[in-house]
């Protein structure tokens, strides 16, 4: 028998070392990645929600009217009386709000109605806040989208009187034709106005998309997410979602920081590659293909609301106390968005 042992070439503690660098490349380098995307300033709110007061139950109420009138029945371009009913009522509605309504032809007889807060400087730039008003084919539409519609012509009541005092111009534009078969084709609304605003070389600082807003669930395993956003995010479905692309992500990151100073409700917020599922469902995509930060603000639809595109989303769905809530901590973000506060 020789007297010659054959000598380890890679010491074990190398080797120890070489397999903890790759399980950090694979697991801690995409960890990383998802706290940073996911990571937003600011606390949520947390404890038991404010009493409903007199004034925000009769907040609910108009926002309930505004769903009701808006989203009782299905209403696109395949329902087109419908269609038409829901954009003569936004559109009384903004006139009984002393508002110059602008129109922007998308596919005749659907089009985007748009009001202007006016700046105090005309050179201001512009903050878009946007909700789309169509109901998908057979779909009411109550929650998707009655509820960012009715949030949004609230926004524009409340807003009116800042008219002339901001530091940004807001545009409140209601879109139409967001639903399939037109999302993501240039005969969506949002793509329309966004291809506009591009045109005209307006500076627009961000844009805000209202969707599917009005339905919570206050018991755990009620909220769902596409991997890998489960392992970062709670689960009972009581939070609005604030979600944007990883573009976005300092204006998402500034926005809900100024949410939070005023929201009387839970919140969530982070950014997201455009290929986990859902991150670029509404018409925030519009804008961000043009190069302008966006994001929408959410209940998260599928991932929580079972009724979502379908024949079941009618108004006795949405919780109207607590889309109260989101739009009275929206105005103040708003607000301290365009410079007033």
């Amino acid at each position: 028998m020789s007297d010659y042992e054959p000598v380890d070439e890679v010491p074990r503690r190398t080797r120890l070392g070489i397999l903890a660098a790759i399980l950090l490349i694979l697991v801690g380098l995409p960890a990383g990645f998802l706290i940073w995307a996911t990571s937003v300033p600011g606390q949520s709110f947390a404890g038991p929600l404010p009493p409903v007061t007199p004034e925000r139950q009769v907040l609910a109420n108009r926002l309930r009217a505004d769903v009701v009138a808006i989203a009782s029945e299905p209403h696109n371009l395949n329902h087109m009386a419908a269609l038409v009913r829901s954009e003569a009522y936004i559109v009384g509605q903004l006139r009984a709000a002393s508002y110059e309504i602008q129109t922007q032809d998308v596919l005749l007889p659907a089009r985007n109605l748009e009001v202007v807060v006016e700046p105090k400087v005309a050179s201001a730039p512009t903050l878009v806040v946007g909700a789309h008003y169509d109901s998908i084919m057979g779909a009411p539409g109550a929650n998707d989208n009655g509820s960012g519609s009715a949030a949004l012509l609230e926004l524009a009541r409340r807003l009116k009187r800042h008219d002339g005092q901001l530091g940004r111009r807001v545009r409140i534009i209601f879109f139409v034709n967001e639903e399939p078969p037109y999302f993501k084709s240039n005969a969506m609304g949002s793509r329309v106005a966004a291809l506009a605003l591009g045109k005209s070389h307006e500076q627009v600082e961000g844009m805000i998309s209202l969707e599917t807003m009005g339905y919570f669930d206050d018991r755990p395993g009620t909220q769902h997410y596409p991997f890998p956003l489960g392992l970062r995010y709670p689960d009972t479905a009581n939070f609005i979602a604030f979600v944007g692309d990883l573009d976005s992500r300092p204006f998402v990151r500034r926005s809900i920081a100024q949410f939070r100073r005023h929201a009387q409700i839970p919140s969530v917020g982070g950014t997201a590659p455009t290929f986990v599922q859902g991150i670029d469902w509404s018409d925030h995509w519009s804008f961000s293909q043009e190069g302008i930060p966006a994001f929408m603000v959410t209940d998260t639809a599928p991932f929580r609301y079972p009724h979502y595109h379908e024949a079941t989303d009618t108004p006795d769905k949405v919780n109207y106390e607590r889309l109260a809530l989101v739009v009275e901590g929206l105005e103040g973000m708003i607000l301290d968005l365009a410079g007033t506060r």
